[in-house]
């Protein structure tokens, strides 16, 4: 029997002074899109673990995850759907470590910078918005709505 297996990702939100803690990654197509430190699950990895795991490859900043966001669906248009674990969280230390081959750049953006790069289409997903204003209207959810052993 063929299974449906959506993707399980992960995405972090980090706030700091204002600006939002960004990658910048080259997709393949004319431009450079945005998003949040975000990637997938890897066999084994507990959800929190792999947040923390991305931030620190695609940005090398080490960070607290404050607060759960919540499950967010999207179904992207070639088809796939993802399952994506949305995270808050607050800067702990830049680590100066190398970045993820497919990280472009990494920024501190404010709402107003974010607002423009998302009507020119430069976000990865709409999920990036989505995760930006559930932070600042502070819709949280404690983290330990999360149960991994």
């Amino acid at each position: 029997m063929n299974r449906w297996h959506p993707n399980v990702t992960v995405a972090s939100v980090v706030e700091r002074a204002g600006a939002f803690l960004m990658v910048e990654e080259d997709r393949g197509g004319p431009h450079t899109l945005f998003n949040q430190p975000a990637g997938h699950l890897e066999p084994g990895e507990r959800i929190k673990e792999a947040a923390l795991r991305e931030v620190r490859e695609e940005t090398a900043w080490q960070v607290g995850l404050t607060d759960y966001l919540g499950l967010y669906v999207y179904h992207a248009p070639d088809g796939q759907t993802f399952h994506s674990h949305g995270f808050s969280g607050m800067a702990l230390a830049h680590l100066g470590s190398e970045l993820d081959r497919a990280i472009h750049a990494v920024h501190w953006l404010t709402l107003d910078e974010l607002e423009v790069l998302d009507r020119q289409g430069r976000m990865r997903s709409p999920l990036v918005m989505r995760r930006v204003r559930d932070t600042l209207a502070g819709r949280f959810f404690p983290m330990n709505v999360l149960h991994e052993r």
